[in-house]
């Protein structure tokens, strides 16, 4: 990352060359940012840890910033918050500097990017065609090169849509984790904040600062205490069945089996399936009653102030008004079901991967069909958020001349499978686990990998972490059990050090090994050769009394291959 200040510079230089003065709706003055710029730079210098000093930060217009004006798209809603969302200020706390805010489909009811009286966003790199929405202006500040990362909303695909168009990785987490205080809701009970970036490791670096329960939005939650930190090995996948890709071109078609190819060839296991239920779920969110969460959020002002509305929105927001409370109740009760769908048809798998959109239209197309144009773009990504789903946008190549992009799609709180299997697709390393939390547990013989129960570990979405070493003060001796198995004990003197693996897991899965253990094993600290102290397992002295010692060896596998001779 260039320094704060040569990187503001940088960007103020861009969007002047750029010349799309419709991406902001407020942007800040340049010297502003120079001087916040220079202040980081005395924090970084007197050691201060500011682990995205410099980034420079797009935000959408319906997520409040501190002294800039929230317009949601429309001048009259517009107010000037005193504090920022949370997920806005925790960025701002790690040393990001917030650009300004950018253009938005009004009240986040779109997936064009058209819908704004601040005028359409054109798409980056083809000003002829839709730039995607609601997120507009934020997903092509970031493909601009302008901003380093943006945040948008996400209700029925704004932060995945956009992404795809541009060639960009859309991070969509569970629902709640990252808190929605501080936003204008579209229809609060499926809205979620998500991250625009041009790789996975810095979307992911600033979803990581953004993450965490906030008192003030009661709809934001914590990880699980089971949660899973990562796939089984490299992972089981479920794509569509070929009927599932018939909204798609042929060329889109086949990006999209040249994409699962690439995951294919990463040693993940594939395997079709139907998704017409999932699609069938997507239509409640626009078609169902379940519009009348958009009324809720914005009818009433829309109903008052009809000067400034879109009108594709306006008419979308108060016809809502009219749907009457049964046919909610029931569509709500159809929601419980599809769910139940979608859990058995996901058992087994670690994700699903979708493409995520359908074609690339012009501006002129979506002025002759607003409605179904926008549609169409959400086919693939209306159902998530109704399912609690978590998603990872990321961009595979072209079709027809425009950029072409697939969604790994998750369970809620499997957020880091998504990315692993991700970072597999766009050829990065899969990078640190998302959320950070967990237990670092050391295992020293049949849980290592390639060893009988190393299953154990992966069913229960346990992550590696790395290959260790104990200290030097430890004694390893072979158990007569089934399967064979090492006993490590601290002693007091003579001991060495011996090799393990450490994995992270989620605190639960380690209860649920500890509940298991089979005599004479058990868990416990073991000291690592960094002087770190982790969790491990163990077994008693007296157990130990008789067995083989194999210190010498140095770990349980070099002491197996002894065996082969």
């Amino acid at each position: 990352m260039p320094h704060p200040t040569d990187r503001v510079r940088s960007a103020y230089r861009r969007i002047s060359e750029a010349d799309r003065p419709e991406v902001w709706v407020t942007l800040r003055p340049e010297q502003e940012l120079a001087v916040e710029a220079e202040a980081l730079e005395d924090r970084l210098a007197s050691g201060e840890d500011l682990p995205l000093a410099g980034t420079l930060l797009a935000v959408k217009d319906n997520i409040d910033v501190a002294g800039l004006p929230t317009t949601a798209g429309h001048p009259g809603y517009a107010y000037t918050p005193k504090v920022s969302a949370p997920a806005v200020a925790r960025l701002v706390g790690a040393g990001a500097l917030v650009l300004g805010k950018t253009n938005l489909d009004q009240f986040a009811t779109g997936l064009v990017g058209t819908r704004s009286p601040y005028g359409a966003v054109r798409n980056a790199f083809d000003p002829a065609r839709v730039s995607g929405g609601s997120s507009s202006g934020s997903a092509v500040a970031v493909a601009l090169g302008v901003a380093d990362i943006a945040l948008g909303t996400d209700t029925a695909g704004s932060g995945r849509v956009p992404a795809a168009l541009h060639g960009l990785v859309g991070l969509k987490p569970t629902l709640g984790l990252v808190p929605s205080s501080g936003v204008v809701p579209a229809a609060r009970p499926y809205d979620c904040v998500t991250v625009f970036s041009r790789d996975l490791a810095s979307g992911r670096a600033a979803l990581a600062v953004m993450t965490g329960p906030d008192a003030g939005d009661p709809f934001s939650r914590d990880w699980p205490a089971d949660v899973r930190l990562a796939p089984r090995g490299r992972g089981k996948v479920a794509v569509p069945a070929e009927e599932g890709l018939e909204p798609l071109g042929a060329a889109e078609r086949t990006a999209f089996h040249t994409a699962v190819d690439v995951l294919r060839k990463s040693g993940t296991e594939v395997a079709e399936v139907d998704v017409a239920p999932l699609l069938e779920a997507a239509r409640l969110l626009y078609d169902g009653a379940l519009v009348a969460e958009r009324h809720a959020a914005v009818g009433e002002f829309l109903a008052g102030h009809p000067e400034g509305a879109d009108p594709t929105v306006a008419g979308i927001v108060l016809a809502a008004g009219d749907v009457p409370a049964h046919r909610l109740a029931a569509d709500q009760h159809r929601l419980a079901a599809y769910k139940a769908t979608a859990r058995a048809l996901l058992a087994g798998f670690d994700a699903l991967v979708l493409p995520t959109t359908v074609g690339h239209p012009s501006l002129a197309e979506v002025a002759a069909d607003p409605v179904g144009a926008n549609s169409r773009l959400g086919t693939y990504t209306n159902f998530v958020n109704l399912l609690d789903m978590a998603a990872v946008a990321v961009p595979a190549g072209t079709a027809d001349g425009h950029p072409f992009g697939v969604s790994v799609i998750t369970r809620a709180f499997e957020d880091q499978v998504a990315l692993d299997l991700a970072a597999d697709l766009v050829g990065e390393e899969r990078g640190g686990a998302y959320p950070e939390p967990g237990v670092e547990l050391a295992v020293f013989g049949a849980h290592l990998r390639g060893q009988p129960l190393h299953h154990q570990l992966t069913d229960r979405g346990a992550r590696f972490v790395a290959e260790e070493a104990t200290s030097a003060d430890y004694r390893m001796v072979a158990l007569p059990t089934t399967p064979p198995k090492p006993g490590l004990l601290r002693v007091g003197g003579g001991g060495a050090s011996v090799r393990c693996e450490v994995w992270r897991i989620s605190p639960a899965g380690l209860g649920t090994f500890l509940a298991a253990l089979p005599a004479p094993m058990s868990l416990g600290a073991v000291t690592l050769a960094d002087g770190r102290t982790v969790v491990g397992f163990g077994c008693d002295p007296a157990s130990a009394e008789g067995a083989q010692d194999i210190t010498r060896h140095g770990g349980w596998l070099a002491y197996r291959r002894s065996l082969a001779g």
